[in-house]
């Protein structure tokens, strides 16, 4: 049985969610988000797993909630930083692979 994958972003939404993919660091902090589930991390608790603190790391939220990967939230004196786009890290994987082997003279189920 085909499991139905999400759809797939247009060409403009996936370029900036690859976009913000970009760095070392970024993909360590979505990495890290969502190994940290739903519940998410503080911002406190995400610089001392990745590695990444202060204004470098706030940047690299930012950007990523930018791009719609993760959200952040105040609970309390803390602000929470959660991985929210889990569909569209598979539809962005979906986007690399819809037309793999579209132009090869073998089929996909070959390679």
């Amino acid at each position: 049985m085909k499991q139905d994958l999400p759809q797939a972003p247009g060409l403009t939404i996936a370029a900036a969610q690859f976009a913000a993919l970009g760095s070392e660091q970024r993909l360590a902090v979505l990495r890290c988000l969502v190994r940290a589930g739903p519940d998410g991390l503080s911002i406190g608790e995400l610089g001392a797993r990745t590695g990444i603190t202060g204004s470098t790391l706030t940047h690299h939220v930012k950007i990523l909630a930018s791009a719609g990967l993760v959200s952040q939230a105040r609970q309390g004196r803390s602000i929470i930083c959660a991985a929210v786009a889990y569909d569209d890290v598979r539809a962005l994987s979906g986007f690399l692979l819809t037309e793999c082997c579209a132009d090869s003279a073998r089929t996909s189920e070959d390679t």
